[in-house]
């Protein structure tokens, strides 16, 4: 593997755990936000857990997620790349080890943004990323970046599928930063540590 190739595959782990690190094993938690209002809405073109491809191209739209990598990391955080792609974007299947569906496709400065976060650094300020995450896959605390399952004191909520702005502090003002926001509208989450970024829902 080759070192330009490594790096993204690092980050790609990052992003994957992004998905999944603030949500619990609780499967009941994630069937409930079926029922958190329009952005619980499921995306239509709902892949197949057995197809990595076809499940990763249902994070984004047609447009974005035809033309980007694919790449698929197991459990042992092994990763591999399934499809080279030609625009700068990449996509990863659904997590089997998360209760419910979690793909996503992340554009070149969402890397940058994630992998700051998963070292603990200062992500680089005026460099605004964008992840797409259609068919939801968010359990998540609303107040520390790095939980991995809900407690008394970490503000858990559920946002269904929507589309993260990362890595600008400009673009959250004037959105709702509260530790309970209402999930079916934008709001900023991780107000107030140096990953706070805006959550838009996408619903019918």
């Amino acid at each position: 593997m080759t070192s330009k190739l490594y790096q993204p595959l690092l980050i790609g782990v990052a992003i994957l755990a992004l998905a999944g690190c603030n949500k619990g094993a609780n499967t009941t938690e994630k069937m409930a936000s079926a029922d958190n209002g329009p952005a619980a809405a499921t995306n239509t073109t709902a892949a197949a857990p057995s197809d990595p491809i076809q499940s990763a191209e249902s994070a984004a739209p047609a447009s974005i997620a035809h033309s980007a990598s694919v790449v698929i990391i197991d459990a042992n955080n092994n990763s591999k790349v399934l499809r080279k792609g030609s625009n700068g974007w990449t996509c990863m299947p659904d997590s089997p080890a998360t209760p419910g569906p979690d793909p996503m496709c992340v554009d070149a400065n969402a890397m940058k943004w994630a992998d700051a976060w998963m070292h603990h650094k200062p992500p680089p300020q005026g460099t605004v990323g964008v992840i797409y995450m259609l068919e939801g896959g968010t359990d998540a605390s609303n107040n520390d970046p790095y939980a991995t399952q809900p407690t008394a004191k970490n503000d858990w909520i559920k946002t269904g599928p929507h589309v993260m702005i990362v890595g600008s502090k400009e673009v959250l003002a004037g959105y709702p930063s509260g530790p309970k926001p209402d999930t079916s509208a934008p709001y900023v989450m991780w107000a107030g540590t140096p990953y706070e970024h805006l959550m838009v829902p996408i619903g019918k």
